[in-house]
C-alpha cells in the first residue's frame, strides 16, 4: 500500500439489505481507527427495472434513490461517530468493479458476507472475492454478528513458516496494536519435509518432528518483528494440519482474522479462491484479505 492509499478513505459497499447498517458500522470504526474518512459507495446497475425509464417509479431518478439508500446509513453512523466524515458515492454499473476501482485510493475496502449487508442479488461471496482477487488495498469481509462475541479482542494471521510476508504481517500488527489485543501467528501444512536421503530413498520428518521445527522455524522468523513491537503480545500456533482448517478453527474466538491473497507452499497453498471458499465462506470472525504491494507477485 503506497502513501497515498495509507491516507486514503475507508470504502464500503451499500444496498438495501438486512444487516447492512453493520457493515457501514464496522467500515465506520475502521475508517476512526486508520484516522481517515469514510465512503459509502451504492452501484446501481443496468438493466433498469421494469416500467422504469431514467426517473424511478416514485418519480426520483436512480441517483435519487441511491442517495436514499445512503442517507440512513450515513445517519446510523453519525449517530455513533459524529465527527467521522462520510462521503457519499453514486456509482454506474457493477458493484464489484466499482469498488476495485476505488480501492486503487482507499486505505480499506469493507464488503458485506453473502446477502448480510454485500450485495445479496449476487452469487454468494461473487462481489467478496471479486474485489478481494482484484483490489489494490486490504478487503475486509464482515460476518453477520455471533450470538455470543468474544469478550476480548484477539488478531490471528495466517502465515507460512517459509515465507512470511511484510506486508501481511505489518497489516496484523498494525491491526493488533490498534485494537490493543494480542496477535497470534498461526501456521498449518501438511506438507512433507526431506531429512535427507537415506539406504531406501528420501527420508521424511516424522508427524511429530514437523510441527516442533516449524515452531522453532517460525519463532526465528518474528524475532525482527517481536524486536520492533516489544509491547505487542505476538504468539505462535503450529500444527501438521490443513491451513484452511487450522484458521477457521482459530477464528472462533478472534476478532479479525487476517491472510494474504496468494503464494506456492504450506500456507501459501492456499490460492484466493480457496482463501475465500474455506476461510471467507466459513471464518467465525471478519477476514481481511492483504493484496502485495504494488509490483509485487
Amino acid at each position: 500500500m503506497d502513501d497515498r492509499q495509507a491516507a486514503g478513505p475507508v470504502v464500503v459497499g451499500a444496498v438495501e439489505a438486512q444487516g447492512q447498517e453493520q457493515v457501514v458500522l464496522r467500515a465506520a470504526e475502521e475508517a476512526v481507527r486508520a484516522g481517515t474518512g469514510l465512503r459509502i459507495v451504492h452501484a446501481v446497475e443496468p438493466p433498469l427495472p421494469a416500467r422504469s425509464t431514467e426517473a424511478g417509479e416514485d418519480g426520483g431518478t436512480h441517483t435519487d434513490r441511491a442517495e436514499r439508500v445512503i442517507a440512513p446509513l450515513t445517519e446510523a453512523v453519525h449517530r455513533r461517530f459524529p465527527d467521522l466524515a462520510v462521503e457519499p458515492d453514486v456509482a454506474s454499473g457493477s458493484p464489484a468493479p466499482a469498488l476495485v476501482d476505488r480501492s486503487a485510493e482507499a486505505s480499506m475496502i469493507v464488503v458485506g458476507h453473502r446477502g448480510t449487508g454485500g450485495f445479496p442479488r449476487l452469487p454468494l461471496g461473487s462481489v467478496s472475492l471479486q474485489v478481494a482477487t482484484h483490489a489494490h488495498c486490504p478487503v475486509l469481509v464482515v460476518r453477520p454478528r455471533r450470538r455470543t462475541e468474544p469478550e476480548a479482542e484477539r488478531v490471528v494471521v495466517g502465515v507460512d513458516v517459509d515465507d512470511v510476508q511484510p506486508h501481511v504481517m505489518e497489516f496484523a500488527l498494525r491491526a493488533a496494536a490498534a485494537r490493543d489485543a494480542p496477535l497470534d501467528v498461526v501456521h498449518g501444512s501438511t506438507r512433507p519435509d526431506l531429512l535427507g536421503t537415506g539406504p531406501t530413498g528420501p527420508l521424511l520428518v516424522g508427524h511429530e518432528t514437523r510441527p516442533s521445527a516449524a515452531k522453532d522455524l517460525l519463532e526465528e522468523r518474528l524475532g525482527p518483528y517481536r524486536s520492533r513491537h516489544r509491547d505487542l503480545d505476538i504468539r505462535t500456533h503450529v500444527e501438521r494440519t490443513r491451513p484452511a482448517h487450522l484458521l477457521v478453527d482459530c477464528s472462533r474466538d478472534a476478532t479479525l482474522l487476517v491472510v494474504g491473497t496468494h503464494g506456492r507452499t504450506g500456507l501459501r497453498r492456499l490460492m484466493l479462491g480457496s482463501v475465500s471458499g474455506e476461510v471467507l465462506h466459513t471464518a467465525r470472525c471478519p477476514v481481511v484479505v492483504v493484496p502485495p504491494p504494488a509490483g509485487g507477485e
